[in-house]
C-alpha cells in the first residue's frame, strides 16, 4: 500500500462518518504527504521575523517606526498577542531581528542592516544585503529541523510598513494594479491615505521596473527583509522536506514569491486565515491555493502570524485525533445491524 492510501485509510477508517472533518482532513493529508510518512508526532516552530522598512518616509503608515523595535521586544518577552498564542497552544517560537532599526536587543540578533531604505529613492538593499536575509531565512529553518526536529513551521513577521513593500512585490510580480491588491494595512484610515499609498506602490515599481527581471530582483528593489527571510525560509522548508503554515498577507505574498522560484512548494504550503488585505486572496492563488482552501475567516489583520498558529494549533488537534481515536474496524455490530448497514 501506497503513502497515500495509507494517509486515506488512516482518515476515512476513523470512527466517524467520511471526510465529515472536511478541510481539516485535507490540510492534514497534505502535512503527512509532505512529510513522506505517517508521524505520531507534529513537532511545531514558529518563526517572526521583525525589520524596519525605509518607505515608511513617503508617509505610508499611521505608526511611527519605532513600533517595530517595542513590539518586537514585546513578543519576546513573552507580552505580544503571538507570545500568548503560542504559549497557550504550546508552540515554540523565535523573533528574529532581521532588520530592526535599533540597536537595543529585540529577540535573536540577525541584523542585516538598520531596516531597509526608501524604494521611492533607491534600491531597499543592496545585493548583499539581500543575500545575508535570504541566508537568515535558509538557516533558521535548517537549524530548527537539526537541531529541535522540528516537522512543521509557520511563519510571521513584525514591521511598520510592511504591507505597502508586500504591495509593491506584489505589483511587480504580477502587474495587477495597485487599486486591487492595495490595502490599508494595521489600523483604519481615510481614503486620501489609502489613495497615497497605492501611488507609493505604483510609483516605487516604476521607479525600478528595469532592474526587477527576477523574483530576487523585485524583493531586492522594493521588498523587506522580513518578507525575504520567509520566503527563504519557505524555499528551505521544501527542500528539506518540511510543510510550513502561511499566515496572512504579507506572508502569502512570501509563498507567492517563493512558488515563482520553485514550484514544488505547493506541495508544502498550508494556508490558515483569509487576511482582510484585497491582495490576500490572489496571493494564494499565485501559489495554487484556491480561497475556499483557507479555514479561518475572521477578518484579521493584526500579522505576526497570529491566523498562522490558529491553523497549526487545529492542525495539531486532528493529528491527534486522527492517530488515537476509535477505528471503524474495532466496532462489533449486532446481526440485525449488520444486515440494516449492508442492505443501505
Amino acid at each position: 500500500m501506497d503513502l497515500e492510501a495509507r494517509v486515506d485509510e488512516l482518515l476515512n477508517g476513523a470512527a466517524k462518518p467520511p471526510q465529515s472533518l472536511g478541510k481539516l482532513e485535507k490540510h492534514l493529508k497534505k502535512v503527512i504527504l509532505a512529510w513522506g510518512e505517517i508521524r505520531s508526532e507534529m513537532k511545531p516552530h514558529h518563526i517572526i521575523f521583525a525589520a524596519d522598512n525605509g518607505v515608511i518616509e513617503e508617509g505610508v503608515v499611521n505608526y511611527p517606526g519605532e513600533i517595530t523595535y517595542l513590539q518586537a521586544k514585546n513578543m519576546a518577552d513573552g507580552k505580544a498577542t503571538i507570545s500568548c498564542f503560542c504559549q497557550c497552544n504550546q508552540i515554540p517560537y523565535s523573533v528574529i531581528d532581521i532588520g530592526i532599526n535599533n540597536a537595543q536587543e529585540a529577540g535573536i540578533d540577525h541584523k542585516v542592516a538598520f531596516g531597509t531604505k526608501n524604494f521611492m529613492k533607491e534600491e531597499a538593499m543592496t545585493q548583499e544585503e539581500f543575500d545575508r536575509a535570504w541566508t537568515v531565512g535558509e538557516k533558521m529553518v535548517a537549524d530548527l529541523i537539526q537541531r529541535e526536529g522540528v516537522n512543521i513551521f509557520s511563519f510571521g513577521e513584525m514591521g511598520i510598513g510592511n504591507t505597502t513593500t508586500s504591495s509593491a512585490v506584489l505589483h511587480a510580480l504580477t502587474g495587477m494594479p495597485p487599486e486591487f491588491i492595495v490595502g490599508y494595512g494595521a489600523g483604519l484610515s481615510s481614503n486620501e491615505f489609502l489613495k497615497h499609498k497605492r501611488n507609493i506602490v505604483a510609483k516605487g515599481v516604476e521607479r525600478h521596473k528595469n532592474k526587477m527581471q527576477k523574483v530576487e530582483d523585485i524583493l531586492r528593489c522594493v521588498g523587506g527583509f522580513d518578507i525575504v527571510g520567509i520566503c527563504s525560509g519557505m524555499l528551505q522548508c521544501a527542500k528539506l522536506g518540511v510543510p510550513f503554515v502561511i499566515d496572512g498577507f504579507i506572508t502569502a505574498v512570501a509563498y507567492a514569491c517563493a512558488f515563482r522560484i520553485d514550484q514544488t512548494i505547493e506541495k508544502y504550503g498550508i494556508p490558515s486565515h483569509m487576511s482582510k488585505e484585497p491582495g490576500m486572496a490572489y496571493s494564494l492563488l499565485l501559489g495554487n491555493i484556491p480561497a475556499e482552501d483557507v479555514i479561518l475567516h475572521a477578518n484579521m489583520a493584526l500579522g505576526e502570524g497570529t491566523g498562522a498558529i490558529l491553523m497549526v494549533s487545529m492542525l495539531k488537534t486532528i493529528s491527534y485525533t486522527m492517530q488515537n481515536m476509535a477505528r471503524l474496524s474495532d466496532f462489533v455490530l449486532s446481526e440485525s445491524a449488520s444486515a440494516k448497514t449492508a442492505a443501505v
